[in-house]
Parts: structure tokens; sequence; C-alpha cells
């Protein structure tokens, strides 16, 4: 989440536009990054002009297309500078890719961030390595919450949809497993566009990765369809 704050308060720095803070960050992120920025470029249009002081006059003075084009630039310049630097891994993540690992399960990563932003990011935290496919919200002609992404990762990994686990922190992620077919557990510290992630409609809900009781996800297990 840091990286995102700093980098979208970069770019409304050079855009002349008001800071945001970190709740209203929180409360956009998820659907990748054309939607942060759009929503951000939209939210502080809105804010009130006691408080917007000159990012009103700013997206006032400028089309909705160039400034989005314009921001889109220098997000992507400001991010990539600062990648990893600001971001921290979740107590439990890497304990539980290994014991996952361990039981011989093929993993993959799929995320809305864009691809050249994800591999540096996965590489930094020293995650990399244990996913056999990385895919990005550019990876395909969609994003979740839409299937397709998840059922071209199932392919990927050679894995039926039924027998493909998807663990997630946002009803984002659990939508694009329903319309999938496939099963779907919920991390309950990730950001769920600021709602409560337990109300989310999941198949089951775990406080940390190193919690998964790898008995209930046996589906996962069985050999590849040929």
């Amino acid at each position: 989440m840091g990286d995102f704050v700093v980098a979208l308060n970069r770019m409304l720095g050079d855009l002349s536009l008001a800071q945001v803070d970190r709740g209203v960050v929180q409360s956009l992120v998820g659907k990748g990054s054309e939607h942060l920025i759009r929503s951000i470029l939209e939210y502080v249009k809105k804010r009130p002009p006691a408080h917007a002081g000159c990012a009103q006059e700013a997206i006032n003075s400028g089309a909705g297309a160039d400034l989005y084009a314009a921001a889109w630039r220098s997000y992507q310049r400001h991010y990539l500078a600062i990648n990893g630097q600001h971001a921290d891994v979740y107590p439990g993540v890497t304990d539980g890719l290994k014991l996952l690992e361990s039981q011989g399960l093929r993993l993959a990563c799929l995320t809305n961030k864009p691809i050249a932003f994800a591999r540096p990011l996965l590489k930094s935290k020293g995650l990399d390595g244990f996913f056999l496919q990385v895919f990005g919200g550019d990876s395909f002609e969609r994003k979740k919450p839409d299937p397709l992404p998840l059922l071209r990762t199932c392919e990927a990994l050679q894995s039926l949809p039924a027998r493909t686990l998807m663990i997630g922190d946002s009803s984002n992620d659990a939508a694009a497993a329903r319309a999938a077919g496939c099963p779907v557990l919920l991390v309950t510290y990730g950001y769920n566009h600021g709602e409560p992630v337990r109300g989310v409609d999941a198949d089951g809900f775990v406080d940390t990765l190193a919690e998964i009781d790898l008995a209930r996800i046996e589906i996962t297990t069985g050999p590849a369809p040929r």
C-alpha cells in the first residue's frame, strides 16, 4: 500500500493536484492501475474547493483524456522508481508459500497490477521463485473480476478451474473465482475496497497464508488433466 500512496502523490504533485491520504488509496485499490488513477483523479475533482485549492483549477483547465494520459505517464515513472521500497510482505506469506510449494502444488501469481510492476516487486521481496507463472493486469484482454484472467491462468497451470484454488483478498478476487468456477479462499488482511472481507461470498477465510489447512484444499493436489 505504501508504494501506491507515494507514487500517486508524486503523480498528483507533477499535475499540481491536491495530495491524498492512505485511507483514500486503500478504498480505491484493487481493480488495476488504470482504474486506480482514474478513481484518484475523480476523487480529487470532487473534493470541496476549500480543500482542493489549485487541484480543481488544474483539472478544470485540462481535457479529461489529456489529464489521464499525463497522470498515467507520471505514475508509471514514479512507481517503477520506488517499486517495493514502501511495501512489506505480510506475516505468514513466505511460510505459507513454502508450505504450499512443499506439497508439490503448482503456484501462479495473478494480479491486476501491470506486469512491469508485478515482476520486479515479487523479485525485490524474494517471492518470485515460488511461482511458475506471473500474470498482470495487462497480460490479458480483461482484468479481474472478469473470469478470463483466472481461466487463462488455470490453462497455464494445466489445471481445471474446479481443481484450482484461488487465494485472494477481496470481493474482486472472489467474483473472478466464482465466475471461473474456482473455489476461493480469502485472507483477512487485504484491502477489499474498504469493506469487511468476511462479508464476501467465499469458501473460507484465513488470517495468514501460514494457517491454510491443506487437508481442505485436496482439490488442487491431484494430477493435472491431459
